[in-house]
Formats: C-alpha cells, sequence, structure tokens
C-alpha cells in the first residue's frame, strides 16, 4: 500500500478537533454496572449454580481469581511444593476473562504462542496464530486439571471480606456463599477485565425488547453457539450493537451474516489493522518447541517491544510491525543523534504513517465512501487498544449492515422501542451493550472488598494517594500477600500474560522460601517499599494515552494520568528492565526489600 506524504501539522490539527467533540465532563462516571436494576444482565447463563455448605477449613494460599493469574500462581505453587491452593471465583469455572466472553467471534488479539500461558508445561500446541475463546477456556481448564487446581477451588463464589489474623498469622476469608476459612498466605488477581459496565444512556432501562452484554450472550435469544454455530434465530431480527471496540469488532461480522438488519452504533471508530490470522502446522511447532521455548518468545517479544534489536522477530504483529519502523527510523540517524527527542520524533513519525495506512484500508475494503470516511480512526494508533480483524470492514458490504456514526456523541437515549442518535429513533428487537469493562475505577472497587491488613489497615486506606508497592508485588502491612497486576512492574499491555507468569514465578520463589525456612510472616519493607515507588515515579510516564489522545481507559477517558494515576504506571526502563531486575532478585535468592519473620 502507497502512502501518500503526510501534513503532520494537518493531522495533529484534525486529531485534536476529533478528540474535543468526544471529551465529558463525566469521564468514567458516565458507565454503570451490571447491578441493581441491572443485576439480572449479570447473571451467568453458562453454568448452572450448585449448592453447596460454606466452607470454614484451613489452606496453605488462597488465591482470589480463576483467570489466568490464579491459575498460573496455583500451578507454579505446586510445583514448588505447595499443595494446599484454593482458587475462589465468581464464574461457574476456570476462565477468567474467558470464562465470561463467549460471544461470537471472541479470540485473543495478541499471538497464542505468547498469550496462552504454560504451553511448554502443558504440551499443547495452539490451533491457531489468534485462537479462539473455547479454546482458550479448555487450556485454562487443562491447566486446571493438570495441576490439582479443580480439587480445592470455590466457582461461583465472590470474596467479600479479608482480614488479617495477628495471633495466628493468617487471613480470614470470607465470601458471598457463607464461606469463613482462614489462609496462610494470599494472592489477589481479580484482574482489569471483570467487572462488566454499561454505558449510562439515559432511557437504558425503558428498553422492552431483548438486551444484553457481550460477556453474557444470550445464546438461547440468538441461536448458535460459542463454538460457532449459526446464529439462526436473529434471521427476522434488527439488531442494534453499542460499542466499536475490541469485542464488537470480533462479534460483528458474525452478526452482520446473521440478521436481518444489524445497526452498529459508533461513538469512536477502532483502528483496523489486517489480522491474518492463521493455523499453526504441527511440523513448524514441532521445530520450535524445543526446551524453553516460550520463555524465548516471552524475551523476543519484550525485546522488540524495548529498546532491544533482536535479529529475528519471532511474533511478527501488528505490535512488533510498528517497533519495527520505529527502530527503522532511529537507524536512519547516526548513534550520535539518538536522543530522547530524536526517538519521540521517530516514534511519532512511525505512528502518522501506520494510521494512514490504516485508514487507507477503510477506503480499500468499505464500498460505500460515506460509511468507509466514518469508519476512519483520526488518532495515534496506541491513544486506544490496536484491533486487527480480516472480516470487521467487510461487515459493512453486507446489505443488512449500517453504521451508525454519532460523530462522537455517542447514543442520545434508549426508548421502549430502540434508541436514538443524531435526532433519529432506530427501533430495534435488541440492544447488545459491547461496552466493555471497568477499567478506571479503584483497585479495591473493582475486586468487591477491602483487605485490612496489620494493625486494622485497609488497603484503600494505604492507596489513597495511589499505589504503593515493592515490585508491584508486595505491600507494606499487608503480610502474606500478593498481588498480581501489571502496576509498578513490567506494565506490559501488549501481552498481559507474560506479566503474570512473571509475578507467579515471583510469588512461588518467595512462598517456597518461606515455607523452607519456617517463617510464619513475610512483607516488605517500608524502605523497600518507599524506594521502589520513588523509582516508579522518576519516568517520564507512557508514550500512549496521554490527553492528546481521544478519551479511553488509556487516558483516564480523557481526563489524563492524575498524580494519583501516576502510581500505576510501570518500571522506568520498561518491561525488559523490569524483567531483567525481577529475575536477578530472585536468582539472588536474599529477597531484598523482605522482611521474614
Amino acid at each position: 500500500m502507497t502512502v501518500k506524504t503526510l501534513d503532520k501539522d494537518a493531522l495533529k490539527k484534525k486529531y485534536a478537533e476529533e478528540r474535543d467533540k468526544r471529551v465529558r465532563a463525566d469521564g468514567n462516571a458516565q458507565y454503570v454496572r451490571l447491578e441493581g436494576r441491572f443485576e439480572a444482565l449479570a447473571a451467568d447463563p453458562y453454568t448452572p449454580w450448585q449448592d453447596r455448605d460454606p466452607v470454614t477449613d484451613h489452606v496453605t494460599f488462597a488465591f482470589i481469581g480463576g483467570g489466568f493469574a490464579g491459575l498460573v500462581v496455583g500451578a507454579r505453587l505446586k510445583a514448588a511444593g505447595i499443595d494446599s491452593v484454593r482458587i475462589i471465583e465468581k464464574g461457574g469455572d476456570f476462565g477468567g476473562t474467558w470464562y465470561w466472553n463467549r460471544y461470537p467471534g471472541a479470540q485473543c488479539d495478541t499471538a497464542s504462542m505468547i498469550y496462552l500461558p504454560l504451553l511448554e508445561e502443558t504440551g499443547h500446541m495452539p490451533t491457531e496464530k489468534y485462537v479462539h475463546a473455547p479454546e482458550i477456556r479448555a487450556h485454562c481448564g487443562r491447566i486446571g486439571e493438570q495441576f490439582d487446581l479443580y480439587r480445592d477451588a470455590l466457582f461461583h463464589t465472590e470474596v467479600t471480606g479479608l482480614e488479617w489474623q495477628e495471633d495466628s498469622a493468617c487471613w480470614l476469608v470470607k465470601t458471598s456463599r457463607g464461606d469463613a476459612f482462614t489462609a496462610k498466605y494470599i494472592g489477589m488477581g481479580t484482574g482489569p477485565l471483570h467487572v462488566a459496565k454499561l454505558p449510562g444512556i439515559a432511557g437504558i432501562e425503558t428498553f422492552k425488547g431483548k438486551s444484553f452484554h457481550t460477556s453474557r450472550w444470550d445464546y438461547d435469544y440468538t441461536g448458535g453457539s460459542p463454538d460457532g454455530a449459526p446464529m439462526d434465530k436473529l434471521a427476522n431480527k434488527r439488531v442494534a450493537i453499542i460499542g466499536t471496540g475490541a469485542t464488537a469488532v470480533q462479534a460483528v461480522p458474525h452478526l452482520a451474516k446473521a440478521t436481518k438488519e444489524l445497526l452498529v452504533f459508533q461513538r469512536t471508530p477502532s483502528s483496523i489493522d489486517v489480522r491474518n490470522n492463521e493455523p499453526i502446522s504441527e511440523d513448524w511447532f514441532a521445530s520450535i518447541a524445543t526446551p524453553g521455548w516460550q520463555k524465548r518468545w516471552y524475551d523476543n517479544f519484550v525485546d522488540k517491544q524495548s529498546q532491544g534489536f533482536p535479529e529475528e522477530d519471532y511474533v511478527m504483529d501488528g505490535w512488533t510491525e510498528l517497533s519495527r519502523r520505529i527502530r527503522e527510523k532511529v537507524q536512519e540517524l547516526p548513534p550520535t543523534e539518538w536522543t530522547p527527542e530524536s526517538l519521540l520524533q521517530a516514534f511519532e513519525d512511525a505512528d502518522f504513517e501506520k494510521m494512514e495506512e490504516i485508514r487507507q484500508r477503510c477506503e480499500t475494503v468499505v464500498g460505500d465512501k460515506q460509511t468507509a470516511e466514518d469508519l476512519k480512526a483520526w488518532y495515534r494508533q496506541l491513544c486506544k487498544r490496536p484491533c486487527f480483524h480480516d472480516q470487521y470492514l467487510h461487515a459493512f458490504n453486507e446489505p443488512g449492515t449500517q453504521l451508525v456514526h454519532t460523530d462522537g456523541q455517542g447514543v442520545e437515549r434508549i426508548t421502549e422501542n430502540g434508541l436514538i442518535a443524531n435526532g433519529q429513533e432506530y427501533e430495534v428487537d435488541c440492544i447488545v451493550y459491547a461496552s466493555g469493562f471497568e477499567v478506571g475505577s479503584e483497585y479495591t472497587e473493582r475486586a468487591g472488598f477491602d483487605p485490612i491488613g496489620r494493625d486494622g489497615l485497609a488497603l484503600s486506606k494505604a492507596w489513597e494517594n495511589g499505589m504503593r508497592t515493592l515490585h508491584g508485588v508486595h505491600v507494606h502491612g499487608f503480610p502474606n500477600a500478593f498481588i498480581v497486576q501489571p502496576s509498578q512492574a513490567a506494565n506490559l499491555i501488549s501481552n498481559v500474560p507474560h506479566n503474570i507468569v512473571d509475578h507467579a514465578d515471583t510469588i512461588s520463589t518467595v512462598v517456597a522460601h518461606a515455607e523452607h525456612e519456617g517463617f510464619a510472616a513475610l512483607e516488605p519493607s517500608q524502605a523497600a517499599q518507599d524506594a521502589w515507588v520513588e523509582m516508579v515515579l522518576s519516568g517520564q510516564g507512557m508514550l500512549i494515552g496521554n490527553t492528546e489522545c481521544t478519551p479511553g481507559y488509556y487516558n483516564n477517558e480523557g481526563a489524563g494520568l492524575t498524580e494519583k494515576n501516576r502510581h500505576g504506571l510501570g518500571h522506568p526502563g520498561g518491561a525488559k528492565a523490569y524483567f531483567a531486575h525481577i529475575a536477578a532478585w530472585r536468582d539472588k535468592g536474599t529477597f531484598d526489600g523482605l522482611d521474614f519473620s
């Protein structure tokens, strides 16, 4: 594809104009949870509820969250000799986000070779470069079975209370099922994508037709199945989908083929690059799957995302392509001119070029000129989560599919019979909310509980001025507690499972050491935690999600990072620097900064 000469000043002006249309005073408050009057939309449509007696026993390690975080930590603990591991999960099975996301077309958007954890340990070969949701769920079950994590798991259960017991040096865990058990250690991996949200549109509760959130897909209504069976019950239905983010990009092509008419309500277009998914060859996989292969793939991907210059790109996806473009521009300069300013300029130039290619793709694929124009994303590629798909743009060539472009304003109102946008009412039989998950709220709000540590200290109080940890894992005042999340650590948003696997290595190593040495408790010193936070704050922040970007969860819905938000940044040296630091810390074996007693 030939890219025309770019007028960067004109592009910056256009980006700013489009951003300004979308900035809202209510920020994250524009969304509502699936609770209260919307509680019925949160019900689990996938797994029947099983009655059970409350649990009142003791376990060595309790982990909150049954997604990748809980599974990988559990697997690593089992491998380290910690047999008593309990996972508490609000869904009906393991999977986390992938338990809930069963909408048609759901698949990972990071290459499966680095996205699916523990491939080498389980011996599983992904079937595709970007596998679909049923295979991801099956892999979660595979990990659970192989490492005996089902034995003590509690499903359809939510933690309601977590409190440190000083006298017995353990945590008291209370749940929504009346459980009250103790655990020597606790881990929290509730994840950024588990609290589904709805757009706070006036009149949303008045609609008399069918409606559901994409994470609670109603196949009884639509027909079909998560495995790809046709949604034959929609053949005579007029369906609206609100949202054009990563979920909608995957679901729209399937809805476009199934419905009598599909109305796609768009506030902000996603950038839609080529996916090029393909099956994985058994012969090829056998050639690369030698001992230690997945770690080599992790390291190669991070190297391509950071300051390294690896000779080979194992993954070869949209993330590494942008990195390659930036490197090429930097390498055009003599090393003496490799300054922070020149690096930023290289990033900007590469991004402008890439986004122009993506916008040109709309013109190439979409037949209707106005629709093609309305589907163009006018912002930097990393202002929002980049999307890749080979059928989304093509869906707008289907005769029954209509893009309702709201020019940044969104749906005005929902009525008994449909939706109002651009001053026009659209009557529909069904509304699908592809509005994603809650990201910008406080950690304890998303978790649904507020841990109480030493001397009655609540985590919300400890973090009232911003997150404070050692390595993103340990928190002073909260003994024997571990957090699995990217902030104040690698913060590798392009492949979150890598963050999880690394934290699991840290947790299992530390717990195994404490158990071997007979320690009752461990926690980071105040001085070590303060030093780590100071180091995190010393960085310049991220190149993505600043206030020049269109609103989204990367930039706190356009508000930018407050001083409190800045505490959620990662290692200032980037993911590669963090992974190198923490690996050396683990290997040293002295666990500097942790106090054991």
